[in-house]
């Protein structure tokens, strides 16, 4: 007897249907429709998996990931479920585990209501046109979410999830923000002190002493279910707090939204959008701070001098850490030389015993121990001559080629399916109208897919001239060994992490404790 795996899956989309069906959708159901096909095939039932509220496109679905896992265990031969759209919206998805995996892996797949089997093959143009047509819905319904978002946001309506520290979600008008007046005297007193010339580091010192909840913990006091970003869950004020509410100008009354954005609607990863595209609506609610106040506070954050104003990266950013209370040190400069020191310890006096170094000591010491562990472990003659010739271009040219052998493959494929095309028109299968649409799509992706091509054969054609160059083997370890400096590239290479402790009386260096990446 076949055992087969019954996948469920219900999103967001589906709660808000007025249909008289919308109970079909519902978990239940699809687990009553395919229990009951299973019964009436005689299969064995092995597990029902089963994903509320994710969306086809998301890949991380704990019970899809679940179910992909047993697939490849071979612990069941039939993947089952409503629809294929329940298994996956994403054409790409579509080919890799319907008709590519589970093949391999002696797995057949079965839909019931678009009647889509893999041990059929002649309805194989079918299930590839359903993926298409729901990526096309996934394409369509992310373009129409972004045109409300936006939409909402030049008509100046705040739409996201919590209102920014100072401000509240006003109960009768969606989209519409008050004052909360507890948090909002906090932005006026941060606001006043630095016009008074109070630095940013000293006013989260005195909000600190004075026991004031920073904006994440008021949050969580006010019983708002707000997660923190990763490296910001303390509870005390800091200097990029500060920094962020003198300028944000939400405080004088104008909305502005739209700096970050999805970077495409198969992903949840957003990046920082450039100013040009920031949606900017003025006096959409009441201020908590004063246009003149406002004024001065810019005008002082402008002439504030910056270190790092070449814009670069700092040698050890995000690498050094307290030992004393683990928070990332910050940089600071005097003199004209860099130092590292811990931030919690000149916030609040009591939260830490501080750690202080300067870079450059710092780096003297890391090329030490980097030094001793070298001559203590390293035979380099014989590292020399068992380097592999050039790895990285080799692993480079050897990742383009697999890439363009997978092009090619989806290429080939493409040309098929148009061919096909053709043939299910020429017989009737496919109107004129819908041949054109799908064949224009197809062809599309050709074209974009030979421009990828022709760049990766570029690419491939400079990396075999370098490979072809020469031996680049001594100049790659002598980078490493015995350096006279560090670069950024070798700290992020060779580091983990470090950990500094507070100098101890009568030592020239704090505790320096050097976490390698080997």
């Amino acid at each position: 007897m076949s055992r087969v795996a019954l996948y469920c899956r219900l999103s967001e989309e589906d709660h808000n249907k007025a249909s008289a069906s919308d109970d079909s959708a519902s978990i239940q159901n699809q687990k009553s429709m395919l229990l009951q096909y299973a019964m009436q095939q005689g299969w064995e039932v092995f597990r029902i998996y089963s994903d509320d509220d994710y969306a086809g496109s998301d890949r991380n679905r704990p019970e899809f990931q679940r179910l992909l896992a047993d697939a490849e265990a071979r612990r069941f031969q039939i993947v089952l479920c409503k629809t294929q759209s329940r298994f996956t919206r994403e054409l790409e998805l579509v080919e890799k585990y319907i008709h590519g995996l589970f093949p391999l892996w002696g797995i057949r797949f079965v839909s019931i209501v678009d009647n889509a089997d893999t041990e059929n093959r002649g309805n194989k143009k079918s299930r590839q046109i359903n993926g298409l047509v729901n990526e096309w819905y996934l394409e369509d319904m992310s373009e129409n979410i972004r045109s409300v978002l936006t939409n909402r946001r030049e008509k100046g309506l705040h739409i996201g999830s919590f209102a920014l520290y100072g401000y509240e979600k006003d109960p009768e008008h969606k989209g519409h923000l008050v004052i909360d007046p507890e948090a909002a005297a906090v932005v006026r007193r941060v606001f006043t002190l630095f016009s008074q010339g109070y630095g940013k580091t000293a006013i989260a010192r005195i909000l600190n002493e004075e026991g004031i909840p920073n904006p994440t913990e008021y949050k969580r006091q006010k019983g708002l279910r707000y997660s923190a970003p990763p490296g910001k869950t303390g509870t005390l004020w800091k200097y990029p707090a500060i920094a962020h509410m003198l300028t944000n100008e939400l405080y004088i009354g104008n909305m502005v939204q739209g700096r970050y954005g999805s970077v495409s609607y198969k992903s949840r990863q957003n990046r920082p959008q450039p100013r040009t595209q920031w949606i900017r609506v003025n006096n959409t609610h009441t201020p908590i701070i004063d246009r003149d106040l406002w004024a001065r506070v810019q005008m002082l954050i402008s002439e504030k001098a910056k270190p790092f104003t070449s814009g670069s990266v700092g040698l050890f950013a995000k690498k050094v850490r307290c030992a004393s209370c683990g928070y990332t040190m910050r940089s600071t400069k005097n003199r004209g030389r860099h130092y590292l020191q811990c931030s919690s310890r000149h916030v609040s006096r009591d939260a830490c015993v501080g750690a202080f170094i300067s870079v450059e000591k710092l780096e003297q010491i890391v090329i030490q121990e980097l030094n001793r562990l070298s001559a203590l472990f390293l035979d380099l003659t014989e590292l020399e001559r068992n380097l592999e010739f050039s790895s990285t271009l080799l692993a480079q040219r050897a990742g383009l080629q697999q890439q363009l052998a997978a092009l090619q493959r989806r290429q080939e494929a493409l040309a098929k399916a148009i061919r096909d095309l053709y043939l299910d028109k020429a017989r009737g299968i496919l109107s004129e109208m819908d041949f054109l649409v799908l064949s224009k799509e197809l062809s599309a992706e050709r074209a974009q897919l030979e421009q990828r091509m022709e760049a990766d054969r570029q690419q491939l054609a400079e990396l075999n001239a370098r490979i072809a160059a020469g031996d680049d083997r001594k100049e790659r370890i002598q980078r490493y060994i015995n350096p006279e400096h560090l670069t950024r590239e070798m700290v992020e290479i060779l580091i983990d992490y470090i950990l500094v402790g507070k100098r101890r009386p009568g030592e020239k260096a704090p505790p320096v404790e050097i976490h390698w990446n080997f």
